[in-house]
Formats: C-alpha cells, sequence, structure tokens
C-alpha cells in the first residue's frame, strides 16, 4: 500500500542573510531531493521550499533537513513546515488585513510548535504593533514598519520558548501560489 503524497512548504531561518549562512538554492534542492521530497521547488534565497511527502514523512522533514545542512555546510538551521492546506488556513485569515493596504506592514512568525499557555508575549513591547497568535501562527502588523519594531523574531523565541521563522505577507502569498502548483 502507497502513502498518500500531498504538498507542504518547509520554511528555513537564517540561511542567506547578511552573508551569512550561505546556502544555494540548487543545492538546498538536492537537500530535500536526498531526504526523500519530491517535486520541491525554492522561493527566493532565504529558505523558502515548497515539496511533496507522504504526510508522516513531511512531519521529519524539520529534523532530517536541518541534519541535512549541519552535515553538508556545518549550520545549524532551523525548520519549521506547514501542510498546503494549514498555510492556506494562514493565508485566508490574517486578522489585521483591513487595517492596511501596505501589505509590507503583515507579518506571519510560523512557529514549530504551539507555545505553553504560561508563554506570551508583552502587549507592551512594542506599543505600536499588532499581534494574534492562532496555534501555531503568529499575525504580526507592523504599522511603522518591521525594522521600527521590537518584536523580532529572536524575542519572539525567547518569549514564546519555541523555534520561530518570521515571512512577509507578500512572501506568504508567493509561497502559496508554488505550493499549490
Amino acid at each position: 500500500m502507497t502513502s498518500r503524497r500531498s504538498r507542504h512548504v518547509a520554511l528555513l531561518r537564517a540561511i542567506n542573510v547578511g552573508g551569512n549562512n550561505e546556502l544555494p538554492m540548487a543545492a538546498l534542492r538536492e537537500i530535500f531531493d536526498a531526504v526523500g521530497f519530491r517535486d520541491v521547488a525554492t522561493y527566493l534565497r532565504s529558505g523558502n521550499v515548497a515539496f511533496t511527502a507522504p504526510a508522516a514523512v513531511a512531519r521529519r522533514a524539520p529534523a532530517k533537513v536541518a541534519a541535512e545542512i549541519e552535515a553538508r555546510f556545518g549550520y545549524d538551521v532551523p525548520v519549521v513546515t506547514r501542510t498546503l492546506k494549514e498555510l492556506s488556513a494562514v493565508h485566508a485569515a490574517h486578522p489585521f488585513a483591513d487595517r492596511t493596504d501596505d501589505l509590507k506592514r503583515l507579518h506571519v512568525a510560523f512557529l514549530s510548535a504551539a507555545p505553553a499557555a504560561d508563554r506570551a508575549i508583552d502587549p507592551d513591547r512594542s506599543p505600536a504593533d499588532r499581534f494574534e497568535l492562532r496555534g501555531r501562527d503568529l499575525y504580526l502588523f507592523y504599522p511603522n514598519g518591521v525594522a521600527r519594531s521590537k518584536l523580532q523574531n529572536r524575542f519572539i523565541e525567547r518569549a514564546l520558548g519555541v523555534t520561530s521563522t518570521t515571512r512577509g505577507w507578500r512572501t506568504v502569498g508567493k509561497l502559496l501560489a508554488m505550493a499549490e502548483r
């Protein structure tokens, strides 16, 4: 009996940023192929990958891909995944989309797991910014721009106690379109 394959997205944190953790997209696609994923496609140089795999195999993607990157390049790169269905739900439900026409103000922090109930982000940390946590997704609205926010990835990880990687709203839309192909 064969397992049903479905589309997934992997979001890698901190590759090809500021000249650090250089990882060519061809090598990243090769890594995904080598660990058994199919129909691999990348978007931009910042670690956005769509792939096809059975659900049980895809659940192991973060550990398998991170281990392979460590072995080949020596980088400790966290990997967060979402199914196509999950990414579609994220894209359909940004709670702050009605507050701006400037998509650069909207972001999503994709979390490796839902934070423990006793973990939270201080709403006074960055007063102008707004956020809403829904399970493993933290929706962010930066009315003054992401560069001025104090709700950066490292802070989010410390506050919530989980791995996080953030994407802009345009990138979320492009990833969804790529994964749907």
